[in-house]
């Protein structure tokens, strides 16, 4: 009867963003969507959808050849940082290593390009300043960047790149373009500054003192391969103009997705034996025995599950912990800004001025803490201190707090993260399955500062 509505729906189009699953019970949540179009019989047709994201349909961009990877061995993304502190303890039962039993060693050189994952965007900012500091585990740290940033303050070594104004590129349409399709022609506008370079170039002056920069390169520049590529295309749409014209267009082509390309499971729903799913039986498993046997072979963390069913999981910092929550009564979660593009743009004052970032909370919580819009507060936990104005608003529950993520973090000479970074209270402690991140579920208390 829950369902009737969906159920009796002739087209119900379900889907989900990116936000559920960044909690530590984020994954079941994922699930517990993508069932609903499976038991209402919702997908594969038009108006219809399999409960995920609703991706861009990619262009078709080539991308530069990249060889092969004679190292198998991989880890969760979000366990850089284990793989640093700790890499004896990461296995494949414990921490979602893949192809290898376990780690034989930690990180100790590290590449971070066009990224303020480094310290600023990934969890716990605190302690991942000490595992960066702590030069007997990480030895040398390259940052590729063209703004001093939080994570390029850690580099050894900073090389200065390009902006998308030096330099000429070829890209495709973005993952959340949604059912248009394009290209973008990038073209240099501003002669490159200084030292500046860009990647493509910095990779193959290293190739060159390994002694292979011509198979790096195969003889091409950033902007023959760009070329090259536009050329590849072509040949498969023969209306598009010559790359002289191209180039100076900006957005090349853009085109809607067909309604094939858009339909998801269409044809398992057409013939479910002759285009079988990728899951173990073919069908839709909205019981996993891959999961239960997991659940078996895994070694987790106490009061953590993978269920074979979608379930909710209680998470260790939730409203349902009465002892976490007599000490951090409020659950704070983030959200995109119109100020920044995660952190990009978040050194631009006049952004802030027209944008502020600011934690919300409810008036009833906000009465109990006699707190007004504007007061500077500090927001805190076990794992840190930020400090940074707070708004007033019926717009959010009472007992839920919700900060703005992508602040550069900035610690004072007490330790408070006067750039109002929301990483410096959220958790490493990454969700059961897919060891992904859970940076939504945080509890907290909030004070005058």
């Amino acid at each position: 009867n829950a369902y009737s509505p969906t159920g009796a729906a002739r087209a119900c189009y379900i889907c989900q963003g990116w936000g559920p699953q960044r909690h530590a019970n984020g994954e079941q949540t994922v699930r517990a969507i993508q069932t609903l179009p499976a038991l209402t019989g919702h997908f594969g047709r038009p108006g219809t959808n399999n409960g995920n994201w609703p991706y861009g349909t990619p262009y078709g961009v080539p991308l530069l050849p990249v060889g092969k990877n004679p190292i198998t061995t991989s880890i969760p993304c979000y366990l850089w940082t284990d793989a640093i502190q700790h890499p004896e303890k990461m296995t494949a039962t414990t921490m979602g290593v893949k192809g290898a039993d376990r780690l034989k060693t930690g990180i100790k050189l590290f590449f971070n390009q066009a990224g303020n994952t480094l310290l600023n965007q990934h969890g716990e900012t605190n302690r991942t300043r000490q595992i960066l500091a702590d030069e007997s585990l990480c030895e040398t740290i390259i940052v590729i960047e063209n703004h001093m940033t939080p994570s390029a303050m850690y580099a050894d070594l900073l090389l200065p790149e390009t902006s998308y104004l030096e330099a000429e590129d070829l890209v495709d349409s973005s993952y959340a373009a949604g059912s248009h399709n394009y290209m973008i022609a990038i073209q240099k506008t501003v002669k490159p500054m200084w030292e500046v370079r860009s990647t493509y170039d910095i990779c193959a002056d290293i190739a060159g003192h390994l002694g292979l920069r011509e198979q790096y390169t195969e003889g091409r520049t950033q902007a023959q391969w760009a070329e090259m590529h536009y050329q590849q295309i072509r040949e498969k749409r023969p209306y598009l103009p010559e790359w002289s014209v191209a180039k100076e267009m900006g957005v090349i082509d853009q085109r809607i997705a067909t309604e094939q390309q858009s339909l998801a499971f269409a044809d398992f729903r057409a013939d479910a034996e002759a285009n079988p799913l990728s899951t173990p039986s073919g069908k839709i498993e909205i019981y996993s025995q891959a999961l239960a046997d997991l659940a078996q072979a895994w070694t987790l963390p106490e009061g953590e599950r993978i269920p074979a069913l979608p379930e909710f999981c209680p998470a260790k910092e939730s409203h349902l912990n009465k002892a976490l929550t007599a000490k951090y009564p409020l659950q704070l979660s983030g959200f995109h800004t119109k100020g920044h593009t995660h952190s990009t743009y978040s050194n631009v004052l006049m952004l802030h001025e027209a944008v502020p970032d600011e934690v919300w909370i409810n008036p009833i919580d906000a009465s109990a803490r006699q707190l007004k819009s504007g007061d500077r507060v500090h927001v805190f936990n076990d794992r840190g201190v930020v400090e940074l104005p707070c708004k007033v608003t019926q717009r959010i529950l009472p007992g839920v707090a919700a900060m703005p993520q992508g602040a550069w973090t900035q610690l004072d000479g007490n330790g408070v993260d006067v750039g109002g970074c929301i990483n410096t209270l959220t958790s490493h402690h990454p969700s059961p399955l897919a060891k992904g991140n859970p940076q939504h579920t945080n509890l907290v208390e909030i004070k005058r500062a």
